[in-house]
């Protein structure tokens, strides 16, 4: 499996994520299933039936986080010096459409949250914009149609 690109603070981030189900969520879930098997016949024990699944969900979580973990690649952000768009760098764009102002990080997949403002290098956008310099401008093919952007700031 290819390796996934993340910057320190997203993979801080997984390890935080990963440390509080394990040690704050896991012990809560296993203490509701004790709980339930106490009240007697588990075939007709809703609170049993829902503490499984809720443990089976947290299982789950912390598997997926794990295997982030195990498949990423720490990199460093790219420094704005050389005035292009890389890995990690800080870029607001003005949308042609509207007129808005936007800011983005373009980070890893892993850790990409669009109402953070980060977006993901393997994201349309996120493509778009590698390798582009200040006052460049872009177009990305959206749902909604074609989408054109300025480049005003890298950071």
């Amino acid at each position: 499996m290819a390796r996934s690109p993340i910057t320190r603070d997203g993979y801080n981030q997984l390890l935080k994520e990963l440390d509080h189900l394990k040690k704050a969520v896991r012990p809560v879930v296993i203490k509701a299933i004790e709980e339930a098997r106490a009240h007697g016949d588990l075939s007709e024990n809703a609170e049993f039936v829902a503490a499984k699944e809720q443990q089976a969900f947290v299982e789950k979580k912390i598997r997926e986080i794990e295997q982030k973990l195990a498949n990423s690649e720490i990199l460093e952000p790219c420094s704005p010096s050389d005035g292009r768009v890389g890995f990690g760098s800080c870029v607001t764009l003005e949308n042609h459409g509207n007129g808005d102002e936007v800011t983005y990080r373009v980070v890893g997949p892993d850790e990409s949250d669009i109402s953070l403002g980060k977006i993901s290098i393997t994201s349309p956008l996120g493509r778009a914009l590698i390798g582009k310099e200040t006052d460049e401008e872009i177009a990305v093919q959206a749902p909604g149609g074609i989408k054109k952007y300025t480049i005003l700031k890298i950071s």
